[in-house]
C-alpha cells in the first residue's frame, strides 16, 4: 500500500471525528480525500461520499439520541424535502448531465472539474455565513418557533446542492437550523446528523441504480469513519458551541481555498 492511500485511510478516522465534533464538515474532507488522494473519478467520489457520510452520521444520531440532544420534530420538517430532492438529482440529475459542459479553443470544461469548483465556492458562502453571522444564539430550552415555509425551500435547495456535490451538507443545515428553527447551537449539530444520515443515505440509492461500486472499499474506509465519529460526539460535549461554528467556518473556507487551487492549477 502506498504512503497517499495510508494517509486516505487515515483521513476516514478524521472524517468522523470531524462529523461528530460539528455536526457536518465530514463530507467537506471525503469528497477531496477520494479524488486527491484515491485518484477516484470526481462524479463517482460525491457517491462514495454520500454513503460513508450518510451511514458514520446514522452511527453518530444514534448516539446522540440516546443523550436525548436530537430535535425530532426539526429534523422532520427540514429531511423530507431534502431527501426528496437529494434522489431526484443523483438518480436523474446527474446522470444527464454531459462530460464536457464548454469548449473554447483548447479550453475545456468537464463535468469534474465543474463539480470540484462548484463545490469550493458552496463552501466559500457557507464558510462567510458561519464566520460574519453575529447573532446571538438562542438559549437551551427556548421556545422553537418554526419559519416552515423557509425551512422547507433550504432544505429542499439543500438537497440539490447534495446531490451536486455528494456533501452532507451540515455547513449549510447547521445554520438554517440555527436562524430558522432557533436550535441552540449544540442540538443544532447533532440534528444535523440525523438529517445528513438519512438524506445522504436515500440519495445514494439513486447512485445504486446507476453506478458501479468498490463495495469492499466503501466498508473499510466507513467502518474507519465509524470509529472517528465515537471520538468526534465525545469531545463535542467538551467544546463550547459559539467558538465551535466561528471554527467551523474557518476550517470550510481553508479546505475550499485548497480545492480552488488544485482545481486552477489543474485547468
Amino acid at each position: 500500500m502506498e504512503l497517499i492511500e495510508i494517509l486516505g485511510y487515515l483521513s476516514a478516522l478524521v472524517i468522523g471525528i470531524v462529523l461528530g465534533l460539528i455536526g457536518g464538515g465530514g463530507s467537506i474532507l471525503t469528497v477531496p480525500v477520494f479524488v486527491y488522494l484515491f485518484a477516484v473519478n470526481p462524479v463517482t467520489a460525491t457517491a462514495y461520499s454520500l454513503f460513508v457520510v450518510g451511514l458514520t452520521a446514522l452511527v453518530g444520531a444514534f448516539q446522540n439520541i440516546r443523550k436525548g440532544l436530537v430535535d425530532f420534530k426539526t429534523a422532520l420538517v427540514f429531511a423530507i424535502p431534502s431527501f426528496i430532492a437529494v434522489y431526484l438529482t443523483r438518480r436523474f440529475l446527474m446522470p444527464s448531465i454531459p462530460e464536457n459542459l464548454f469548449t473554447y479553443g483548447d479550453f475545456i470544461l468537464t463535468k469534474n472539474i465543474a463539480i470540484m469548483v462548484f463545490f469550493a465556492l458552496i463552501m466559500l458562502l457557507a464558510s462567510w455565513s458561519m464566520i460574519r453571522n453575529k447573532r446571538p444564539e438562542p438559549e437551551a430550552g427556548a421556545i422553537i418557533v418554526y419559519n416552515f415555509p423557509l425551512i422547507i425551500i433550504e432544505g429542499f435547495v439543500i438537497g440539490i446542492l447534495t446531490g451536486i456535490v455528494g456533501a452532507g451538507g451540515g455547513f449549510l443545515i447547521i445554520p438554517a437550523l440555527v436562524l430558522l428553527a432557533k436550535l441552540p447551537m449544540k442540538t443544532a449539530v447533532a440534528t444535523s446528523l440525523l438529517i445528513i444520515a438519512v438524506k445522504s443515505l436515500i440519495g445514494f440509492i439513486g447512485d445504486i441504480e446507476t453506478m458501479e461500486l468498490d463495495w469492499n472499499f466503501l466498508m473499510v474506509f466507513s467502518l474507519l469513519s465509524i470509529i472517528g465519529i465515537f471520538a468526534g460526539v465525545k469531545l463535542n460535549q467538551l467544546i463550547d458551541g459559539k467558538k465551535l461554528k466561528k471554527a467551523f467556518g474557518w476550517f470550510v473556507f481553508l479546505m475550499a481555498i485548497y480545492i480552488l487551487f488544485k482545481e486552477i492549477n489543474f485547468l
